[in-house]
């Protein structure tokens, strides 16, 4: 028994020291709202050449995401491309 558990600590730690880590996978397309990125005008036009881009109803789109303040654009937004694009606050 004291050699299995000997045998696992090095299997173990051989592991831990020797391994390949993964790089982070993002979606893609990364958004700072709290810089430059992040203001209406760059956000609906993000929306409108990925709703041309994933043939989405683009007009449809960018009129929910103007029919309330800049929260409301934010959710919209994060609605239809949040699989594709990550908002960072």
């Amino acid at each position: 028994m004291l050699g299995f558990l000997i045998y696992f600590s090095y299997i173990y730690y051989v592991n831990k020291k020797d391994m390949i880590k993964q790089k982070p996978q993002t979606n893609g397309i990364e958004i700072d709202l709290t810089g430059p990125q992040g203001n209406a005008y760059f956000l609906l036009g993000t929306a409108k050449n990925l709703a041309t881009q994933l043939d989405f109803p683009q007009q449809f789109i960018l009129n929910e995401m103007m029919s309330g303040d800049y929260e409301n654009l934010v959710k919209v937004f994060d609605k239809y491309f949040g699989s594709i694009v990550t908002l960072y606050r």
